[in-house]
């Protein structure tokens, strides 16, 4: 009975079309990548990367370690295409831990952006502004965590990592070179939504069904997105802001 039981959950937990699989998560890898690319174009990747004139050396770290996620996403990708299982999993372990390293990066980062005066040219002042950077990575972090948690689920391991990327890449939809993202920032929240929709339609076709994973993390990250800066102008996070600056 035990060992039906093993054998029936493996068969729930091993995807149904594992070729749609392939091309699709395949193609929101490069789909992700055109994204970051666009974004950071001008400012990091044509101005030499390490020779770019960012801020400072913490700016730089933080830098290559995202850059360096995006480069681990797609060989994480390939290497399942290619049915290199073991090594994707070996691989997995550090990038849990670059993950981490990220967490760290990036509330330092966004504590450093808010002592230099920036709010990302959104009026919303650098204390405010502070909350996006902020939520942004500790939701990537928690979405991360999960993944960890269910990496002997692969439909369920491969949709928190494809969101939790989908979610930190707002920062590089925000530096496209398009009018409206710098005029309405709501559009950006849609941008992330219409990636969110497409991982939803993949599940439609291919499983019949959203899959559970796709619905609660979709919804975290656009939650996390709406609530933020209402959370942000109050006393509460303002003292909280002020507390890190200094």
């Amino acid at each position: 009975m035990a060992t039906e039981a093993v054998v029936r959950r493996v068969r729930l937990e091993r995807p149904e079309n594992p070729t749609w699989d392939r091309v699709f998560f395949t193609g929101m890898t490069f789909l992700l990548w055109a994204t970051v690319v666009w974004g950071f174009a001008r400012t990091y990747f044509l101005a030499g990367m390490v020779a770019a004139p960012l801020p400072n050396k913490l700016i730089h770290i933080h830098g290559a370690a995202f850059t360096l996620w995006m480069v681990l996403l797609a060989v994480q990708v390939g290497l399942v295409s290619a049915k290199k299982l073991k090594w994707h999993k070996q691989l997995g372990l550090a990038g849990f831990g670059l993950a981490v390293l990220m967490v760290v990066l990036g509330v330092m980062a966004g504590t450093d952006a808010m002592r230099r005066g920036m709010d990302g040219n959104s009026g919303l002042g650098p204390k405010t502004f502070y909350v996006i950077p902020l939520s942004g990575v500790l939701a990537f972090g928690f979405l991360v965590y999960m993944a960890y948690r269910a990496r002997f689920k692969p439909a369920v391991h491969k949709r928190l990592i494809l969101i939790a990327t989908i979610g930190i890449s707002e920062a590089a939809i925000a530096r496209w070179p398009v009018g409206a993202l710098q005029a309405h920032p709501m559009v950006r929240i849609l941008i992330i939504l219409a990636f969110l929709l497409m991982i939803v339609g993949y599940d439609l076709v291919s499983l019949k069904r959203v899959h559970r994973t796709t619905m609660w993390a979709s919804a975290f990250v656009l939650a996390v997105m709406l609530v933020r800066v209402p959370l942000a102008m109050t006393p509460l996070w303002q003292s909280f802001a002020g507390f890190m600056a200094r």
